[in-house]
């Protein structure tokens, strides 16, 4: 673009929007207007917006869009007073999209672009893992959620969502059978090439599986919990529940609690509501309720209404139990669920340690009590073998092959490193076997990422978005957890 200066009748090159070159042509061709010119208010330049093609517009629209989907914000954010107001402060010629061009361009190319580029990445891969699990929405629409694991030629454990996949057909194991084989074919996976899947226990899933002849693997954290089901402790369960529900629906309840904690030296702390869908939160509200059984038993026996409530001795006998057996189970679950780290090469050691160490009667169980156990906070899975003694070395009573039998005896590792360091370190040593650790070393030993998938769904389908499509739902969450 050029521009003709009428002092001097010379012509100046400039770019739409930009007048640092007018401006210099005046400072040394004309001092005089320049003086001139800077006694105006600067405010009055450079407020020419930018073009929608201009490389400053794409990267302010492209930061924008990116905002939207990675923090799972609403489109029509970008029309808000506040919103807008920071962006003007930000940069005042650069002129907002409407949200409609946010929600029918950007987004959409920005998801295409990530498509490609997660497709791109699996294109690469020679085997891979998978979780599945279906979720239904606030609005009641049925999901299926796929994620699928692996690890690079670095060693580096990946993990990509493939989908919220909108799933209104009847959940019977044939059809899920074929969504499953339909989200592989759609992203141009070999069926051969997937070694396992994670799942639930849920029995048309499984049947799924079956048909399909896939590998799988039960989710190891469900099966802990459904380990120490029984029918004697529903007593105990039930009146816990409704102790919590007793506070939770009245606030002049919860006053008082907060003060008969007070009084009793006890942490103000809320009482925790268990959660169908959330396993460890069982073992969470009895623990709480535990704590503050002093402060409860207070409260309750004040009122006549509320005595029948009371928590017997044996109740609390029995929740103490029950405590100490899912609390050391809660540590595990949450170790296990972990998508940056290994974690199916844990799962027979911690069963091994559960046996040996952890869950082994002990004379003072029964007289244990809440107030000597020391609440930490989440562990990872190698401090849970720090004290366990390291397995000694397997001498194979037949002959192996020379670089199996030098993996057997080399040193073993500290249980807090890394294993896939160590592969990485060593895979020029043991070539084969390193393969086989890129194989297998991926599969995650709990179907949590498929559960985070929901969770991150419900944080797109909000009350206020209850009117999103299936398909924009799919779009925000593949975007949400894609996107890096």
């Amino acid at each position: 673009m050029q521009v003709l200066c009428k002092s001097c009748r010379k012509i100046v090159a400039m770019s739409r929007g930009n007048t640092t070159n007018l401006h210099s042509h005046l400072e040394h061709n004309h001092r005089e207007l320049y003086e001139d010119f800077k006694k105006f208010p600067q405010t009055t330049i450079n407020q020419t917006p930018y073009e929608k093609m201009s490389k400053r517009h794409k990267e302010l629209t492209e930061a924008i869009t990116r905002f939207l989907a990675k923090d799972m914000m609403p489109v029509n954010t970008v029309s808000r007073e506040g919103f807008v107001s920071l962006i003007n402060k930000l940069d005042r010629i650069y002129q907002l999209p409407s949200r409609n061009y946010f929600s029918q361009v950007t987004i959409p190319q920005m998801y295409d672009t990530c498509v490609k580029t997660v497709s791109s990445k699996l294109h690469q891969v020679d085997f891979y893992t998978s979780t599945t699990d279906l979720w239904s929405s606030r609005t009641t629409e049925p999901y299926m959620s796929f994620t699928v694991h692996f690890l690079t030629e670095d060693f580096e454990l990946k993990t990509h969502c493939l989908g919220v996949v909108y799933f209104p057909e009847s959940h019977t194991s044939e059809i899920i059978a074929h969504g499953l084989r339909e989200v592989l074919a759609r992203w141009n996976l070999k069926e051969e090439n997937q070694v396992c899947i994670t799942t639930d226990n849920g029995a048309n899933v499984v049947k799924a599986t079956e048909l399909n002849n896939w590998v799988r693997l039960q989710y190891f954290g469900h099966r802990l919990h459904l380990a120490i089901g029984d029918e004697r402790i529903t007593q105990a369960f039930g009146l816990c529940k409704k102790l919590v529900g007793h506070f939770s629906h009245s606030w002049k309840e919860k006053m008082a609690l907060k003060k008969a904690q007070k009084e009793h030296n006890l942490p103000e702390h809320y009482l925790i509501t268990e959660c169908p869908t959330r396993w460890g939160s069982r073992q969470k509200m009895i623990q709480r309720v535990l704590e503050q059984q002093r402060a409860i038993s207070d409260i309750l026996l004040a009122d006549r209404k509320s005595r029948h409530l009371v928590p017997s001795w044996q109740d609390l006998d029995v929740l103490e139990s029950i405590n100490q057996a899912l609390q050391p189970l809660q540590e595990f679950t949450d170790a296990l669920s972990v998508e940056s780290f290994v974690s199916v090469s844990y799962v027979k050691p911690v069963l091994h340690l559960m046996n040996t160490s952890v869950l082994a009667a002990k004379e003072e169980d029964s007289e244990q009590s809440l107030s000597n156990q020391n609440h930490q906070g989440k562990k990872s899975l190698g401090s849970f073998f720090k004290a366990s003694p390291a397995p000694s070395s397997m001498v194979p009573s037949y002959a192996v092959e020379a670089e199996l039998n030098s993996y057997l005896v080399s040193p073993t590792i500290d249980s807090e490193m890394n294993p896939l360091t160590w592969w990485l370190l060593h895979q020029v040593n043991f070539p084969h076997l390193s393969k086989l650790a890129r194989k297998y070393l991926c599969i995650p030993a709990t179907s949590s990422p498929s559960e985070r998938l929901f969770s991150t769904s419900g944080n797109v389908v909000t009350c206020q978005r209850t009117c999103l499509k299936p398909t924009k739902v799919n779009m925000l969450v593949f975007l949400a957890k894609n996107l890096e």
